[in-house]
Parts: C-alpha cells; sequence; structure tokens
C-alpha cells in the first residue's frame, strides 16, 4: 500500500513537499519513487530511491530541482520540488520498482509504475 499527499497549486518559483507512506518493510525490499502523468502526455519518471544502498536517481527534467529521500521509520519517501515550473504540472504517483534496485537503462532512469505496486496519486499544479 503506498498512500501519496503534498499536491497543491504552487507559483512558479515555488516549493512543494510531496511525500508517500508505503507498508512497512516496502523500503527494506523495494526501490521506491516518483512518476509523472501530465494531461495528454505520456508518463514520465521524476526519481527513485534504491532500498540497498539508497542510491538515488533523477529523470533529466528534474535534476538539479527535485530532491528524493527517505524516513525508514516512518515508511515514508519524500519529494523536495523545488524551482517548481509550469510544466511540472501533473498527477504525481508514488511506486515502487520491481525489486530493490530501481530500473537504469544507460544513463536514465527508468520509472514508470509499469512493475510493482502504485498508489493514488496527487495533483501538483504551477501555475501564477
Amino acid at each position: 500500500q503506498l498512500q501519496a499527499s503534498g499536491g497543491g497549486l504552487v507559483q512558479p518559483g515555488g516549493s512543494l513537499r510531496l511525500s508517500c507512506v508505503v507498508s512497512p518493510f516496502t523500503l527494506d525490499y523495494y526501490g521506491v519513487g516518483w512518476f509523472r502523468q501530465a494531461p495528454g502526455k505520456e508518463r514520465e519518471g521524476v526519481s527513485c530511491i534504491s532500498s540497498t544502498d539508497g542510491i538515488t536517481y533523477y529523470g533529466d527534467s528534474v535534476k538539479g530541482r527535485f530532491t528524493i529521500s527517505r524516513d525508514k521509520d516512518k515508511n515514508t519517501v519524500y519529494l523536495q520540488m523545488n524551482s517548481l515550473k509550469p510544466e511540472d504540472t501533473a498527477i504525481y504517483y508514488c511506486a515502487t520498482d520491481s525489486g530493490p534496485l530501481c530500473t537504469v537503462i544507460g544513463d536514465s532512469l527508468r520509472f514508470l509504475g509499469e512493475f510493482g505496486f502504485k498508489g493514488q496519486g496527487t495533483l501538483v499544479t504551477v501555475s501564477s
């Protein structure tokens, strides 16, 4: 079970922090992260943190602006989003990868909620 929260309306340049509460032990066995989907667009991998060593991965469009972290005691994964842009507007979904590692192809994160578990999304709207 994954429960995402923290979405909302924010102005360009602003910040939001998303939270994803997961079932106990999920962070011990699965990479966990976020993908997003905007209306009329394909899913896009945003970020993932691996279970085994906590290595983090980011999609190219959010590198340097978003930060993923986890708190195992609280069974929670966070996504700190800074310098938000209108093109970041989307529904953000929390999901697990198929195993403890995050799927990376070449140098690119592939995290689209195709495997593992995913929860309900939270809407992020960046607009003035």
